[in-house]
Protein backbone atom coordinates (compact mmCIF):
# COMPACT_ATOMS: atom_id res chain seq x y z
CA UNK A 1 0.00 0.00 0.00
CA UNK A 2 1.42 3.25 -0.68
CA UNK A 3 1.79 6.40 2.30
CA UNK A 4 0.98 9.66 0.87
CA UNK A 5 3.39 12.28 2.71
CA UNK A 6 2.73 15.72 2.29
CA UNK A 7 5.37 18.23 3.04
CA UNK A 8 5.45 21.91 3.92
CA UNK A 9 7.72 24.36 5.33
CA UNK A 10 6.03 26.55 8.61
CA UNK A 11 5.84 30.19 7.61
CA UNK A 12 7.25 33.05 9.58
CA UNK A 13 3.03 33.44 11.29
CA UNK A 14 3.10 29.78 11.76
CA UNK A 15 1.32 28.45 9.31
CA UNK A 16 1.65 27.37 5.78
CA UNK A 17 1.20 29.22 2.41
CA UNK A 18 -1.85 29.32 0.25
CA UNK A 19 0.16 26.99 -2.49
CA UNK A 20 1.18 24.85 0.27
CA UNK A 21 -2.41 23.93 1.39
CA UNK A 22 -3.33 23.79 -2.63
CA UNK A 23 -0.74 21.14 -2.83
CA UNK A 24 -2.36 19.58 0.75
CA UNK A 25 -5.79 19.17 -1.37
CA UNK A 26 -4.31 17.41 -4.19
CA UNK A 27 -2.26 14.65 -1.61
CA UNK A 28 -5.53 14.69 0.43
CA UNK A 29 -7.62 13.17 -2.60
CA UNK A 30 -4.81 11.37 -3.74
CA UNK A 31 -4.57 8.94 -0.33
CA UNK A 32 -8.67 8.66 -0.50
CA UNK A 33 -8.84 8.08 -4.28
CA UNK A 34 -6.07 5.28 -3.12
CA UNK A 35 -7.24 4.55 0.97
CA UNK A 36 -4.53 5.12 1.51
CA UNK A 37 -2.88 6.51 4.71
CA UNK A 38 -2.37 10.58 4.12
CA UNK A 39 0.80 11.99 6.69
CA UNK A 40 1.48 15.48 7.41
CA UNK A 41 5.49 16.20 7.26
CA UNK A 42 6.46 19.93 8.61
CA UNK A 43 9.81 21.88 9.44
CA UNK A 44 10.22 25.36 10.64
CA UNK A 45 10.50 27.24 14.38
CA UNK A 46 7.84 24.77 15.69
CA UNK A 47 5.96 22.46 13.76
CA UNK A 48 3.41 21.71 16.10
CA UNK A 49 1.58 25.34 15.68
CA UNK A 50 1.39 24.92 11.98
CA UNK A 51 0.05 20.86 12.35
CA UNK A 52 -2.91 22.97 14.73
CA UNK A 53 -4.14 24.69 11.95
CA UNK A 54 -4.25 21.99 9.93
CA UNK A 55 -5.62 19.28 12.32
CA UNK A 56 -8.79 19.00 10.33
CA UNK A 57 -7.02 17.66 6.73
CA UNK A 58 -7.57 13.98 7.85
CA UNK A 59 -4.04 12.78 7.93
CA UNK A 60 -3.43 9.76 9.68
CA UNK A 61 -0.27 10.90 11.83
CA UNK A 62 1.52 14.40 11.72
CA UNK A 63 5.87 14.64 11.74
CA UNK A 64 7.41 17.53 12.72
CA UNK A 65 11.16 19.22 12.56
CA UNK A 66 11.62 22.24 14.82
CA UNK A 67 14.17 24.34 15.76
CA UNK A 68 15.24 27.80 14.63
CA UNK A 69 17.65 26.44 12.02
CA UNK A 70 14.96 25.51 10.17
CA UNK A 71 12.83 28.36 9.96
CA UNK A 72 14.98 29.62 7.08
CA UNK A 73 15.51 28.94 3.69
CA UNK A 74 18.44 26.68 3.10
CA UNK A 75 19.12 23.92 0.63
CA UNK A 76 21.15 21.94 3.41
CA UNK A 77 18.55 22.21 6.33
CA UNK A 78 15.56 22.29 3.95
CA UNK A 79 16.96 18.89 2.69
CA UNK A 80 18.07 17.12 5.93
CA UNK A 81 14.77 18.05 7.13
CA UNK A 82 12.76 16.92 4.42
CA UNK A 83 15.00 13.26 4.01
CA UNK A 84 14.13 13.16 7.93
CA UNK A 85 10.29 13.50 7.58
CA UNK A 86 10.38 11.08 4.26
CA UNK A 87 11.88 8.36 6.19
CA UNK A 88 10.14 8.81 9.51
CA UNK A 89 6.59 8.35 7.66
CA UNK A 90 7.62 5.82 5.37
CA UNK A 91 6.51 7.55 2.55
CA UNK A 92 6.11 6.04 -0.82
CA UNK A 93 4.56 9.37 -2.42
CA UNK A 94 5.80 12.69 -1.48
CA UNK A 95 3.70 15.82 -2.54
CA UNK A 96 4.65 19.49 -1.97
CA UNK A 97 4.03 23.21 -3.33
CA UNK A 98 5.98 23.86 -6.44
CA UNK A 99 7.51 27.02 -4.09
CA UNK A 100 11.51 27.86 -4.10
CA UNK A 101 11.84 25.75 -1.36
CA UNK A 102 10.82 22.64 -2.20
CA UNK A 103 12.11 22.86 -5.86
CA UNK A 104 15.51 23.68 -4.82
CA UNK A 105 15.93 20.85 -2.01
CA UNK A 106 13.35 18.14 -3.17
CA UNK A 107 15.24 16.81 -6.09
CA UNK A 108 18.25 16.23 -3.73
CA UNK A 109 16.20 14.19 -1.23
CA UNK A 110 14.68 11.72 -3.90
CA UNK A 111 18.16 11.07 -5.00
CA UNK A 112 18.81 10.45 -1.53
CA UNK A 113 16.33 8.12 -1.09
CA UNK A 114 16.65 6.19 -4.12
CA UNK A 115 13.74 7.11 -5.54
CA UNK A 116 12.39 10.14 -8.33
CA UNK A 117 11.13 13.43 -8.64
CA UNK A 118 8.62 15.34 -11.07
CA UNK A 119 8.18 18.91 -10.92
CA UNK A 120 5.71 21.53 -12.16
CA UNK A 121 2.54 18.56 -11.64
CA UNK A 122 -0.55 20.28 -12.41
CA UNK A 123 -2.48 17.09 -11.41
CA UNK A 124 -2.49 14.06 -9.51
CA UNK A 125 -4.87 10.93 -9.98
CA UNK A 126 -5.72 7.58 -9.33
CA UNK A 127 -6.31 5.52 -12.88
CA UNK A 128 -6.42 2.08 -12.89
CA UNK A 129 -5.17 1.62 -9.49
CA UNK A 130 -2.27 3.44 -10.46
CA UNK A 131 -0.99 6.83 -9.14
CA UNK A 132 -0.77 9.24 -12.59
CA UNK A 133 0.90 13.03 -12.40
CA UNK A 134 -0.12 15.19 -15.23
CA UNK A 135 2.04 18.56 -16.26
CA UNK A 136 3.15 20.03 -19.14
CA UNK A 137 6.22 20.15 -21.66
CA UNK A 138 7.38 23.04 -24.47
CA UNK A 139 5.80 25.82 -22.60
CA UNK A 140 2.63 23.64 -21.49
CA UNK A 141 1.81 23.01 -25.25
CA UNK A 142 2.19 19.15 -24.49
CA UNK A 143 0.48 17.60 -21.56
CA UNK A 144 1.81 14.29 -20.50
CA UNK A 145 1.19 11.62 -18.27
CA UNK A 146 3.37 10.39 -16.00
CA UNK A 147 3.88 7.08 -13.93
CA UNK A 148 6.70 5.61 -11.90
CA UNK A 149 8.20 2.14 -10.29
CA UNK A 150 10.68 4.06 -7.93
CA UNK A 151 9.68 5.34 -4.83
CA UNK A 152 9.77 7.37 -2.88
CA UNK A 153 8.01 9.71 -5.84
CA UNK A 154 8.15 12.91 -5.32
CA UNK A 155 5.59 15.26 -6.66
CA UNK A 156 5.74 19.35 -6.79
CA UNK A 157 2.40 20.63 -7.53
CA UNK A 158 2.36 24.21 -9.15
CA UNK A 159 0.16 27.17 -7.66
CA UNK A 160 -3.67 27.68 -9.08
CA UNK A 161 -4.27 23.54 -10.01
CA UNK A 162 -5.98 23.14 -6.81
CA UNK A 163 -8.14 24.70 -4.19
CA UNK A 164 -6.41 25.82 -1.50
CA UNK A 165 -7.48 23.51 1.55
CA UNK A 166 -9.63 25.21 4.13
CA UNK A 167 -10.28 23.40 7.42
CA UNK A 168 -10.64 24.71 11.15
CA UNK A 169 -7.75 24.43 13.45
CA UNK A 170 -7.68 21.65 16.32
CA UNK A 171 -5.46 19.52 18.15
CA UNK A 172 -3.00 17.47 16.53
CA UNK A 173 -0.28 15.46 18.07
CA UNK A 174 2.83 16.05 16.23
CA UNK A 175 5.86 13.34 16.56
CA UNK A 176 8.55 14.90 17.18
CA UNK A 177 11.37 13.76 14.21
CA UNK A 178 15.29 14.79 15.48
CA UNK A 179 17.77 15.84 12.82
CA UNK A 180 21.22 16.46 14.68
CA UNK A 181 22.70 19.62 14.09
CA UNK A 182 26.39 19.35 12.48
CA UNK A 183 28.61 22.40 10.97
CA UNK A 184 28.21 21.62 8.14
CA UNK A 185 24.20 21.75 8.21
CA UNK A 186 24.45 25.54 8.90
CA UNK A 187 27.83 26.43 7.27
CA UNK A 188 25.38 28.93 4.96
CA UNK A 189 24.39 31.70 6.54
CA UNK A 190 21.05 33.59 5.44
CA UNK A 191 21.63 37.34 6.06
CA UNK A 192 18.34 38.31 5.08
CA UNK A 193 15.30 37.55 3.15
CA UNK A 194 14.14 40.03 0.73
CA UNK A 195 10.60 40.11 -0.48
CA UNK A 196 8.45 42.27 -2.92
CA UNK A 197 6.94 45.53 -0.66
CA UNK A 198 2.89 44.87 0.21
CA UNK A 199 2.48 47.81 -2.44
CA UNK A 200 5.26 46.73 -5.14
CA UNK A 201 3.61 45.24 -8.14
CA UNK A 202 4.38 41.70 -9.01
CA UNK A 203 2.84 39.21 -10.38
CA UNK A 204 0.75 37.39 -7.54
CA UNK A 205 -0.73 34.39 -7.77
CA UNK A 206 -3.86 34.91 -5.28
CA UNK A 207 -5.11 38.25 -7.65
CA UNK A 208 -8.48 37.46 -9.50
CA UNK A 209 -7.45 39.51 -12.24
CA UNK A 210 -4.14 39.64 -14.56
CA UNK A 211 -3.50 43.05 -16.23
CA UNK A 212 -1.06 42.87 -18.86
CA UNK A 213 0.61 45.48 -20.47
CA UNK A 214 2.09 45.88 -24.19
CA UNK A 215 4.39 47.90 -25.95
CA UNK A 216 1.38 50.10 -27.59
CA UNK A 217 1.11 51.95 -23.77
CA UNK A 218 4.70 53.79 -24.28
CA UNK A 219 4.06 54.46 -28.44
CA UNK A 220 3.30 57.66 -30.22
CA UNK A 221 -0.33 58.71 -29.73
CA UNK A 222 -3.23 60.08 -32.07
CA UNK A 223 -1.51 63.66 -31.52
CA UNK A 224 1.70 62.59 -33.02
CA UNK A 225 3.64 62.20 -29.48
CA UNK A 226 3.88 59.39 -26.38
CA UNK A 227 2.46 59.50 -23.40
CA UNK A 228 4.09 57.38 -21.18
CA UNK A 229 4.01 59.05 -17.68
CA UNK A 230 0.16 59.15 -18.32
CA UNK A 231 0.46 55.52 -19.14
CA UNK A 232 1.87 55.22 -16.25
CA UNK A 233 -0.33 56.73 -14.09
CA UNK A 234 -3.16 54.66 -15.69
CA UNK A 235 -2.16 51.63 -15.00
CA UNK A 236 -1.03 52.09 -11.48
CA UNK A 237 -4.41 54.00 -10.57
CA UNK A 238 -5.95 50.82 -12.08
CA UNK A 239 -3.96 48.61 -9.99
CA UNK A 240 -4.55 50.22 -6.72
CA UNK A 241 -8.15 50.08 -7.20
CA UNK A 242 -8.60 47.04 -8.56
CA UNK A 243 -5.70 44.68 -7.01
CA UNK A 244 -4.47 43.59 -10.31
CA UNK A 245 -1.81 41.28 -10.55
CA UNK A 246 0.47 42.83 -13.18
CA UNK A 247 2.40 41.48 -16.34
CA UNK A 248 3.46 42.83 -19.46
CA UNK A 249 4.68 41.71 -22.86
CA UNK A 250 8.24 40.91 -23.65
CA UNK A 251 8.36 43.56 -25.94
CA UNK A 252 7.63 46.73 -23.78
CA UNK A 253 10.17 45.51 -20.96
CA UNK A 254 12.48 44.71 -24.21
CA UNK A 255 12.16 48.84 -24.95
CA UNK A 256 14.44 49.70 -21.60
CA UNK A 257 17.39 47.82 -23.33
CA UNK A 258 16.75 49.72 -26.80
CA UNK A 259 16.93 53.51 -25.04
CA UNK A 260 13.19 54.06 -25.90
CA UNK A 261 10.67 55.57 -23.56
CA UNK A 262 9.63 52.42 -20.47
CA UNK A 263 7.19 52.14 -18.06
CA UNK A 264 9.88 51.95 -15.04
CA UNK A 265 7.84 49.97 -12.95
CA UNK A 266 7.79 47.28 -15.13
CA UNK A 267 10.76 44.66 -15.08
CA UNK A 268 11.42 40.96 -16.93
CA UNK A 269 9.86 39.90 -13.89
CA UNK A 270 6.79 40.59 -15.54
CA UNK A 271 7.13 39.13 -18.59
CA UNK A 272 3.96 36.66 -19.82
CA UNK A 273 4.38 34.15 -22.54
CA UNK A 274 7.00 32.36 -23.92
CA UNK A 275 9.97 33.91 -22.38
CA UNK A 276 8.33 34.43 -19.53
CA UNK A 277 5.69 33.10 -16.73
CA UNK A 278 2.20 31.15 -17.40
CA UNK A 279 -0.12 32.46 -14.83
CA UNK A 280 -3.06 31.19 -13.76
CA UNK A 281 -5.58 34.07 -13.10
CA UNK A 282 -9.64 33.46 -13.09
CA UNK A 283 -9.35 36.22 -15.20
CA UNK A 284 -6.79 38.47 -17.38
CA UNK A 285 -6.99 41.98 -19.67
CA UNK A 286 -4.59 42.67 -22.33
CA UNK A 287 -3.98 46.02 -23.18
CA UNK A 288 -2.15 47.72 -25.79
CA UNK A 289 -0.29 44.29 -26.73
CA UNK A 290 -1.06 42.71 -30.59
CA UNK A 291 -1.90 39.10 -28.96
CA UNK A 292 1.04 36.94 -30.94
CA UNK A 293 1.56 33.25 -30.20
CA UNK A 294 4.83 33.62 -27.65
CA UNK A 295 3.09 35.81 -25.32
CA UNK A 296 -0.58 34.25 -25.64
CA UNK A 297 0.96 30.81 -24.96
CA UNK A 298 1.44 32.40 -21.50
CA UNK A 299 -2.13 32.69 -21.12
CA UNK A 300 -3.23 28.98 -21.37
CA UNK A 301 -4.47 28.90 -17.82
CA UNK A 302 -6.37 31.88 -17.55
CA UNK A 303 -9.65 31.19 -17.18
CA UNK A 304 -11.80 34.29 -18.80
CA UNK A 305 -9.45 36.53 -21.08
CA UNK A 306 -9.82 39.87 -22.50
CA UNK A 307 -7.96 42.48 -24.79
CA UNK A 308 -8.29 45.80 -25.47
CA UNK A 309 -6.87 46.84 -28.86
CA UNK A 310 -7.38 49.34 -31.44
CA UNK A 311 -6.62 47.12 -34.44
CA UNK A 312 -9.68 44.95 -35.25
CA UNK A 313 -7.19 42.17 -36.81
CA UNK A 314 -4.64 41.97 -34.08
CA UNK A 315 -4.01 38.53 -32.54
CA UNK A 316 -6.41 38.38 -30.06
CA UNK A 317 -9.24 38.82 -32.39
CA UNK A 318 -7.77 35.05 -34.11
CA UNK A 319 -9.88 33.59 -31.61
CA UNK A 320 -7.16 33.83 -28.63
CA UNK A 321 -9.57 36.36 -26.41
CA UNK A 322 -13.17 35.65 -25.45
CA UNK A 323 -13.56 39.21 -25.52
CA UNK A 324 -11.73 41.76 -27.52
CA UNK A 325 -12.62 46.05 -27.03
CA UNK A 326 -11.52 47.67 -29.99
CA UNK A 327 -10.95 50.79 -28.09
CA UNK A 328 -8.63 53.09 -27.23
CA UNK A 329 -6.14 51.94 -23.98
CA UNK A 330 -6.34 55.08 -22.50
CA UNK A 331 -10.00 56.10 -23.17
CA UNK A 332 -10.80 52.62 -21.78
CA UNK A 333 -8.53 53.08 -18.24
CA UNK A 334 -9.56 56.25 -17.99
CA UNK A 335 -13.39 55.53 -17.65
CA UNK A 336 -12.76 52.11 -15.78
CA UNK A 337 -10.73 54.11 -13.05
CA UNK A 338 -13.60 57.07 -12.91
CA UNK A 339 -15.91 54.10 -12.49
CA UNK A 340 -13.73 52.31 -9.53
CA UNK A 341 -13.36 55.71 -7.80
Amino acid sequence: METILFLAPVEADGGVSKASREALTSAKALAEGLGAPLSVGLFGADAAVAAKALAACGAASFHGVSGEAFAVPRYATDATAMEALCKAAGATIVIAADDSRASRALPGVAARLGGRIDAHVTAVAVKDGAVVATRGYYRQRMQAELTRAARPWCLTVSAGCYAAWDGAPGDATVVAVDVPMTDALTRTTVKALLAPAADEQTIRPDARLLFVAGAGWTKKQADGAPHTAEAGELILGFLGRSKASLGSSKSLVDMGGEGEAVLPFLTHLHQVGQTGATPRHPKGLATCCHGEEPHVVGWRFIAERRAVNLDPSCGWAQGKADVLYVADAFAVMKKVNELLG
